[in-house]
């Protein structure tokens, strides 16, 4: 049976609750083979529930799903064999070497040794562990450890990879290096989805944004396509050496440039299409620092869903 389709994903009135707890609100999406799409949202907004349907992982309360032609959650036993999943915390067998993580993976797939021998050789080399391939998994970095994770993602040779916040924690080097495997991934054909708080990483990666919060969508679209919707072009961040200094020079000077802006604690943004003159005025206050930069995804993200902070 042929299970390609341009829209790998189909979701339609999407729905999730525990007991009386609305989590995922009758959401609809789609998303299209070969494309990577983000899931992006505040701690809470039902991020995570969503990519547990998605795998079969948790039954929808109600709505439709289908994942590669299959039918959630009936169908999930089938569909578990074609997809790879990378979750949110690593949860490799800390007592077997690399080497031996992959091929007691491999084999919940069904896959024989020769078969295991055949592709462990690849995996290592994509996720740059040949080095590591009879090292303990204990004795890994964190970024090791995140790239096996991916590597053993990849053995049964999925058509989707899902991904929950693939970089948290990682230093700078570390995330680059997925970010260039989840490409590499992408150019040879695979449809990711993940979830992520990088707003940068969700940027750079993903093809298709869906900002979710409180169990809704709030928004879809290309990250740029969204920039453009909500965000004027350039963004200007001042705050002050001292107390009071900003918003006596914005009452004073800042307004007289007719730009939009808001302040969020001891920084005030200011928004527009031109900004010269603004900054020029900038560059004369010694009691005020500023960062001038384009507009980006955190950008329409904070104004979507706020900048409260969120703990749950």
């Amino acid at each position: 049976m042929n299970h390609y389709c341009e829209s790998v994903i189909q979701a339609r009135n999407l729905t999730k609750c525990y007991g009386e707890q609305l989590v995922v609100n009758s959401i609809n999406f789609q998303v299209r083979q070969g494309s990577c799409c983000g899931i992006l949202g505040p701690n809470g907004a039902g991020k995570t529930t969503t990519l547990k349907m998605l795998v079969g992982h948790t039954l929808p309360t109600a709505g439709e799903l289908s994942v590669l032609g299959y039918t959630i959650p009936n169908q999930s036993r089938q569909l578990r064999q074609i997809i790879g999943i990378v979750p949110q915390q690593d949860n490799l067998d800390p007592d077997f070497t690399v080497t031996q993580n992959l091929q007691i993976y491999g084999r919940y797939f069904g896959l024989n040794a020769a078969t295991l021998k055949k592709r462990i050789p690849d995996i290592l080399s994509f996720a740059t562990l040949g080095h590591k391939a009879n090292t303990l998994v204990t004795t890994l970095s964190g970024g090791m450890q995140r790239r096996l994770s991916l590597g053993r993602a990849l053995i049964n040779e999925p058509q989707l990879v899902v991904l929950d916040e693939p970089t948290t924690g990682l230093d700078p080097q570390a995330r680059q290096l997925i970010w260039q495997r989840l490409r590499q991934l992408k150019m040879q054909g695979l449809t990711l989805i993940l979830t992520t708080h990088y707003m940068e990483e969700a940027e750079r990666l993903c093809d298709d944004i869906i900002v979710m919060d409180q169990g809704k969508i709030l928004e879809q679209g290309a990250p740029q396509a969204l920039i453009k919707r909500y965000i004027p072009p350039q963004v200007v961040e001042v705050h002050g050496t001292h107390v009071d200094a900003l918003e006596r020079w914005h009452e004073e000077v800042g307004r007289r440039f007719n730009l939009n802006s808001e302040i969020v604690g001891d920084t005030r943004f200011y928004y527009g299409e031109k900004v010269i003159s603004l900054l020029d005025s900038l560059s004369e206050q010694s009691d005020l620092r500023y960062l001038h930069r384009p507009a980006n995804l955190e950008d329409v993200f904070l104004k979507l869903t706020g900048r409260d902070l969120r703990d749950d």
